[in-house]
């Protein structure tokens, strides 16, 4: 016996059916159940859509009853059948909805897979930031459950597992519980359109483990991280929007400006040189192969890494008047893990700048005499570097770091020490950069020399130039037409 809906034909529309869109008739009949010799599958069910025969068979008499009933439904409701599967036009959209349906990774398999997209082309140091804000991210991102590990073990079993060389490697020993939690627990990508879990994310980025807030510098970087991360994924179709869009970071927005107190005056730039030349004089002179090595930061504004990266054919140092360094090179230092070369240091080119830029800095007569009297006394090493370890390698930020400590309760009056005066040898560019300002040099040529951007000059120094209130009074006085 056999059931037929009343309408015949294929479905009109009006226009041509499009090349992937399906052909549909109400034109459907349906059979009773039949058996056939298959002892896997004795049930068969028949029906015909425009035609055309279809079947299905069933291990039980019972499935095979429940799968008419639905066809008898839909039959029965009016329901158009896809011509080529001879589905209901119901399923067709059930099953195109789960085609169609939108990955949602864990937060766990979505870092590991971001990483290896930003691996190849990243900077080492670029690698360490990315790791970085994914980690913090995790924090957010944990989910719930009994025996969870503490933040400080998911940030760094993160950490660890996104590094790509990382993938089919077992976690060390103390990490293997936090990255097995991890693995099973994350949420998903799709948790990041929970206003709740943008807000958690929003603060992880923000504090510190001990919830005291990040520095400036410190969220801007994390945030810049994650947004890429986000960009990523609405370009493969996990999302479709950033979540933290329009999102702003509690608190004041100035948190990279320079703190005035930092900055070192004339007569305490050359009295902490001088400190650096006493530090560890009776063991292999420590501190006398730095002096040139700070000077460069004091004097001509040089981030730490790019003194290292310095060499002596891109040095310009006269007997008399001013000199030269055109800088080509950064040594940064991220860690064995990060780097391609399986070494602490990376070689790069110079900051935001394109790979064969470079930077002609002009010194002033005292920093050429230090750089002369540094190559004299220590050389070079193979590479042609000017300022390297007691062993030719490489300097590293430990050795100059604890030389720096060593040199400031030489140098400064006990009161002192504890301040934040001169507190990192990258506060010697800071006072480079104002002493550059304040001299009446054009925020343009002061950008130049320091390798920023002109807009940046102006927001991080905008609290350190001082002295020039008076002339700059006179010349309003003047246009104003106030003078006597």
């Amino acid at each position: 016996m056999t059931y037929r809906n009343n309408s015949k034909g294929v479905r009109e529309s009006g226009r041509p059916p499009a090349a992937n869109e399906p052909t549909l008739s109400t034109d459907v009949r349906v059979w009773k159940i039949n058996q056939v010799r298959s002892k896997r599958a004795p049930y068969q069910l028949r029906w015909i859509v425009a035609g055309k025969v279809k079947t299905a068979s069933f291990a039980t008499v019972t499935l095979a009853e429940s799968r008419r009933s639905d066809l008898w439904k839909a039959m029965v409701k009016g329901e158009a059948f896809d011509v080529e599967s001879g589905l209901p036009e119901s399923e067709l959209r059930a099953v195109a909805a789960r085609e169609n349906a939108k990955p949602d990774p864990s937060w766990w398999d979505f870092s590991r897979e971001y990483m290896v997209s930003r691996w190849r082309t990243s900077a080492a140091k670029t690698r360490e930031g990315v790791a970085d804000s994914l980690a913090t991210v995790a924090l957010a991102m944990m989910g719930d459950g009994k025996k969870a590990p503490s933040l400080e073990e998911v940030r760094l079993a993160m950490r660890w597992a996104v590094v790509p060389a990382h993938q089919d490697e077992d976690p060390p020993e103390g990490l293997a519980a936090a990255c097995l939690w991890l693995q099973h627990r994350s949420l998903s990508l799709s948790a990041l359109t929970d206003p709740k879990v943008v807000r958690d994310v929003q603060y992880r980025l923000s504090f510190k483990l001990d919830d005291t807030p990040a520095a400036g510098e410190t969220y801007k970087r994390r945030r810049r991280g994650f947004n890429t991360a986000m960009e990523y994924a609405i370009e493969c179709g996990y999302l479709d929007t950033n979540p933290l869009a329009g999102v702003k970071r509690a608190g004041s927005t100035h948190g990279d400006v320079v703190d005035p107190r930092v900055l070192v005056n004339a007569v305490q730039g050359a009295q902490l040189l001088t400190a650096v030349s006493y530090v560890g004089s009776v063991h292999r002179n420590r501190g006398r192969r730095l002096v040139a090595f700070f000077a460069c930061q004091l004097y001509a504004a040089m981030r730490p890494a790019e003194a290292v990266g310095l060499r002596e054919r891109d040095c310009y140092l006269p007997e008399k008047g001013w000199g030269t360094l055109t800088l080509k090179e950064t040594r940064p230092v991220s860690g064995k893990k990060w780097t391609d070369s399986g070494k602490r240091h990376d070689k790069r080119g110079l900051k935001s700048r394109e790979v064969k830029a470079d930077r002609p800095v002009p010194i002033p007569p005292p920093l050429v005499a230090m750089l002369r009297e540094h190559i004299r006394e220590f050389g070079t090493a193979k590479d042609g570097r000017v300022f390297h370890n007691e062993r030719g390698e490489v300097l590293g930020t430990s050795s100059y770091w604890r030389v720096w400590q060593e040199a400031r309760p030489i140098a400064l009056p006990p009161d002192k020490v504890d301040s934040p005066l001169a507190h990192r040898p990258y506060d010697l560019r800071h006072t480079c950069i104002t002493n550059w300002l304040n001299a009446g040099v054009p925020v343009a040529e002061v950008a130049r020399r320091a390798g920023n951007s002109p807009e940046v000059i102006h927001r991080r120094y905008e609290g350190c130039i001082d002295g020039h209130e008076e002339v700059n009074n006179k010349k309003i006085e003047e246009a104003m037409g106030w003078v006597d």
